[in-house]
């Protein structure tokens, strides 16, 4: 297949040709939103049965104007945003339309500014669909851990040197460590970390990667002995030394993750706190693991992924 081929399937994908509309008509985006969810066998939220109709005005026979469906089972009204990440908010459906397709293709991510100017609402709506939307392309515990060879670092993120010296693994900064591990061709898992020393970076490998991968490393001595828990062993480059490859051992592929993740805070975002960096790395990561994927499919693959999640700050009383 040519690369104008290639063009010119993509241009034709449903999806591709779904998403403008939807991002530019509530209707549109109700249906786009109910199509993904569900395909061509609506159900009910509430009992799963598949005995549901769509509730229409009684005056004009069009469709209701909240979009609501009815179970004739449990006799139940439902919508589309029930058991989502967008479930109770007021914003409108295409404005979450297009969040999601900008913060599903834009490879170094969107700014809430930016949604607030496109979409012309308030700033604080923004970060509220910006938030919503990172918490839909979080982890949820299902992924595989991490095989064939697994290249491990560090990187520091945000804030300013505490004071001035030649220490290379952070310590006495403000800045928040982020461990990184990338299986080569494959997924990245990414995490804060409370520290850079041994046990808690090793720890990070151990729950991510499986015990038969391959680790690399560099020469941080953190790392040092953690080849006994792998059945491919250990091993690293001397980044002091000037060596940054010798054969297949690097950590080029971790650096490049650092570097995308560094431009995208300094190009984008500006600046994070370290209280809401885990959420920037979720977003990260959903777009290093859908890298192969086709705009229109990565973002079918984050609004599916929204459903079963919610984002409460107040949690219910006991």
């Amino acid at each position: 297949m040519t690369k104008r081929d290639r063009k010119h399937q993509l241009s034709d994908s449903p999806v591709v040709e779904q998403i403008p509309v939807a991002c530019a008509n509530e209707l549109a985006a109700v249906e786009f939103l109910e199509q993904m969810r569900w395909g061509a066998n609506p159900c009910c939220v509430h009992c799963g049965s598949v005995d549901v109709y769509k509730m229409a005005d009684a005056k004009t026979g069009e469709r209701n104007s909240r979009y609501l469906w009815r179970c004739r089972d449990c006799k139940q009204q439902y919508t589309v945003r029930i058991g989502t990440v967008y479930e109770e908010s007021r914003i409108e459906l295409r404005h979450w339309c297009y969040t999601f397709w900008r913060a599903a293709t834009s490879k170094k991510g969107v700014s809430a500014l930016e949604i607030k100017r496109h979409c012309q609402i308030s700033y604080k709506s923004a970060l509220f669909l910006m938030n919503r939307i990172r918490f839909a392309m979080a982890p949820d515990g299902s992924q595989e851990p991490l095989t064939g060879v697994v290249e491990c670092d560090e990187v520091y993120i945000g804030g300013k040197p505490r004071n001035k010296g030649n220490n290379p693994r952070g310590r006495g900064t403000r800045k928040t460590p982020v461990f990184a591990a990338v299986q080569r061709h494959g997924e990245i898992r990414r995490r804060v970390v409370a520290n850079v020393t041994g046990e808690t970076l090793k720890s990070a490998i151990r729950e991510v990667v499986a015990p038969f991968a391959r680790i690399m490393t560099d020469e941080n001595g953190a790392y040092n002995g953690i080849g006994k828990d792998f059945l491919g062993g250990h091993s690293k480059v001397c980044h002091k030394a000037g060596e940054y490859a010798r054969g297949d051992v690097h950590t080029n592929t971790a650096e490049s993750s650092h570097a995308l993740l560094k431009r995208s805070i300094v190009g984008i975002y500006h600046n994070v706190s370290s209280e809401y960096l885990h959420r920037y790395l979720w977003q990260a990561d959903f777009l290093w693991n859908a890298r192969k994927l086709n705009d229109g499919e990565r973002t079918v693959t984050a609004i599916k992924a929204a459903e079963g999640k919610r984002m409460m700050y107040r949690q219910p009383a006991a």
